[in-house]
């Protein structure tokens, strides 16, 4: 079975192709700038240039984008966005509207509309039809069984605030200890999670499977063959812009905490990684300290090890924890595809 898994990340997008007759170690990998990131340097080029901008395409992860769009307005431009693009600067549309975005119908960019002028700019979580093209350089006879994708999604609701609802969601997957691989989708996003909702409509035909990036990272963090003896201990992906940490027993989650990294020091990490152990840490405690939550199942015997991932792993060596930088096919950027490789031979053999 030939996998085709990619990690869209804020700074990168990290692509692994692996072929299961072959070691990981021999796999294609490419790390490349994340597509929001992409997007980002585009609208920055039509600010300079003085153009204003059409979006069309699909929902995409929006905070940088957001931020650039309402940058390239305040210089004075126009941006008109197609109203299923426009959800990747929020799914409520008024607030859209309301920063001074034109919201426009499906189809509205021609030679002969009123946007003629305007560069248009596609946005899009996956093109698939690039990075085939990029790996077919290298690979004459790529083709690919299965396809993966990991992606963070807060999931959108009327009723409450992002950091909410994504807890909530976990909450109502994590009613009982669960292996990581469990938590991907397969065919069955729900429409709450616009991005990765959007993600799979446009991978329609491949039947890709569809995962929150930090649960992939602690996916793959779990099959790195240096822990393989553990039993008892704590994943923690260190991003950019948020760490999630997963308590694991007997090859399961027991409880997990996601807050915001800028908020961590070492002795906060300590502290929380402490309670997570143990079974007391609350989603109060979390939240309002301005994170996203915590959800625990139960608490774990013992504390073998701390594993580590994500770009802002350094922190830990300040930490008095006992940890291991995951590198599960020898390569640390390779966290997540690894997870969503594991993922996707999980719900293989189970079907």
């Amino acid at each position: 079975m030939k996998i085709l898994a990619i990690d869209i990340g804020a700074g990168t997008q990290d692509i692994l192709f692996y072929d299961t007759e072959k070691e990981l170690e021999n796999s294609i990998k490419l790390v490349l700038p994340s597509p929001p990131v992409i997007i980002v340097e585009k609208i920055k080029e039509q600010t300079i240039k003085g153009n204003n901008i059409y979006f069309d395409g699909t929902i995409m992860g929006g905070g940088k984008i957001k931020s650039a769009i309402v940058s390239h307005m305040d210089k004075g431009y126009k941006v008109a966005m197609e109203k299923e693009p426009a959800r990747t600067i929020k799914d409520d549309l008024k607030i859209v509207k309301d920063l001074g975005v034109e919201l426009v119908d499906k189809g509205s960019f021609s030679k002969d509309s009123k946007y003629s002028n305007y560069f248009k700019i596609s946005l899009i979580d996956v093109n698939i039809e690039k990075i085939i093209s990029t790996i077919s350089d290298y690979d004459i006879n790529f083709s690919f069984n299965k396809i993966a994708v990991a992606a963070q999604d807060h999931g959108f609701s009327d009723e409450m605030g992002d950091r909410d609802f994504r807890f909530e969601k976990i909450r109502e997957r994590l009613k009982h200890p669960m292996a990581v691989e469990e938590l991907a989708f397969l065919g069955n996003v729900p429409e709450y999670f616009s991005r990765m909702k959007a993600i799979e409509k446009s991978l329609e035909g491949l039947n890709p499977i569809i995962m929150d990036s930090k649960f992939a990272s602690i996916c793959g963090a779990c099959f790195d063959p240096e822990i393989s003896d553990l039993n008892s201990f704590v994943v923690m992906d260190i991003g950019n812009g948020h760490t999630m940490a997963a308590s694991i027993e007997d090859g399961k989650i027991q409880g997990v905490f996601e807050h915001h990294t800028s908020n961590l020091s070492p002795e906060k990490i300590e502290k929380l990684v402490k309670k997570l152990v143990e079974g007391t840490i609350t989603h109060k405690e979390i939240h309002e300290d301005n994170g996203h939550g915590a959800h625990v199942i139960n608490g774990i015997s013992n504390l073998e090890k701390v594993v580590v991932t994500g770009p802002k792993r350094g922190i830990i060596k300040k930490t008095n924890l006992d940890y291991y930088n995951a590198s599960p096919g020898g390569d640390v950027m390779m966290t997540g595809p690894v997870g969503l490789i594991n993922a996707t031979e999980y719900i293989e053999n189970d079907s």
